[in-house]
């Protein structure tokens, strides 16, 4: 069974930073994060394929950056200059290729006070 855990959600101060790990139990080609506000559907934030080619939301760019150790299957999500609107639910999926299957992590809180 295929597992993918997040980790390192938690409360932080508008314009502080926070960095989001996923860990895998499989190799995976894509692997990246979408978040989920209250209330709001769950939007694309970042990718990066095993090749290290990265996809930034327009939101997120200049802010975020995303890394992988496809060695130790884990993608890592580093979020600086927060702002409250960054505040939401963050899941780490993984597919091993385009158009098949995304496996979903449980999902880690980010909390940003402002």
């Amino acid at each position: 069974q295929v597992q993918v855990v997040e980790s390192g959600g938690g409360l932080v101060q508008a314009g502080g930073s926070l960095t989001l790990s996923c860990e895998s139990s499989a190799n995976f080609f894509d692997m990246g994060w979408y978040r989920q506000a209250p209330g709001k559907q769950r939007d694309f934030v970042a990718r990066a394929t095993s090749f290290n080619n990265k996809t930034y939301a327009d939101s997120v760019k200049g802010r975020f950056a995303i890394s992988r150790d496809n060695a130790k299957k884990t993608v890592y999500l580093q979020m600086s200059g927060l702002k409250a609107e960054d505040t939401g639910v963050y899941y780490c999926y993984g597919r091993r290729a385009a158009g098949s299957q995304n496996y979903w992590g449980q999902g880690t809180l980010v909390t940003v006070s402002s």
